[in-house]
């Protein structure tokens, strides 16, 4: 009975077996372990005896040998930067030094002169108009062919003139097309209620004409509740149709129409 009671109880028997395994273990790594009992002192080369009451075990351990080289190679690799660093900052002062040579060189060269102007051309010389041979024969006076006041004849040439290329610049203007600027409106139009007739809607909308409207395609959306609202596209002339003049005639509808929104707005 107490046989079978011991042999279920987990007791470690051979736990000797592995103190004596780990000691050897520490004696590799840091030399040898004194081991002290009640009655005398051993080197851990002698045998352990096994494990007693009587017997206490004490086992000195140091830490592990600091591993260096980790170190040493992030030393190494501190250095190697140290010198590119070196390497680039001489780089950078061979730059500046070259450069502050340069604009001392600059500076100290004369100024270039400039360019002497290019003389403007002389004026012509004016003709002198012949004198004309009066009724007698003899040649008018100098002071008879000076017109103070300008000649009638190039007012009326110059008027011509003028009259001319305006008549060309009108007749340009007009062949060319004016540009007129459009709009692309997207309008929502919403009924009172689920029972409004929408066909009827929509068909007083597109009723509504005017100079520069141009009604586009449409469609039914659901709102809810059973109610849809008419979404209707059109196009208009900036100059010609406005936003509010639109709305006003689209409500003038007061059976169908509750009120009008615009979902889009777009320059064509």
């Amino acid at each position: 009975m107490e046989t079978t009671c011991l042999g279920q109880e987990k007791i470690w028997f051979d736990k000797w077996r592995f103190d004596d395994a780990e000691r050897q273990f520490y004696e590799q790594q840091n030399g040898p372990v004194t081991v002290c009992s009640s009655s005398q002192t051993t080197t851990a080369a002698a045998p352990l005896p096994a494990p007693s009451a009587t017997t206490c075990v004490t086992i000195s351990t140091s830490a592990p040998a600091a591993d260096y080289s980790g170190l040493i190679e992030r030393v190494a690799n501190l250095e190697l930067e140290n010198h590119s660093l070196r390497q680039v900052i001489e780089d950078l002062r061979q730059v500046v030094s070259k450069l502050e040579n340069r604009i001392t060189a600059v500076e100290k060269c004369p100024v270039s002169s400039q360019p002497d102007p290019v003389p403007a051309p002389a004026p012509a010389p004016v003709p002198k108009s012949k004198p004309t041979a009066t009724a007698n024969g003899h040649p008018a006076e100098e002071d008879d062919d000076i017109d103070l006041f300008g000649s009638d004849d190039e007012d009326e040439e110059s008027e011509k003139l003028k009259e001319e290329r305006l008549r060309q610049y009108a007749e340009k203007k007009a062949k060319k097309p004016t540009l007129i600027a459009k709009s692309s409106i997207l309008l929502d139009v919403k009924p009172w209620d689920d029972e409004t007739d929408m066909a009827k809607m929509e068909e007083c909308v597109r009723s509504i004409q005017m100079d520069g409207l141009v009604w586009g395609t449409s469609k039914l959306v659901p709102v809810g509740y059973g109610i849809k609202k008419l979404q209707i596209q059109c196009v208009v002339e900036d100059d010609k149709v406005g936003t509010d003049e639109l709305e006003e005639e689209i409500i003038k509808f007061e059976d169908y129409v509750q009120s009008m929104d615009i979902a889009a707005f777009n320059k064509i």
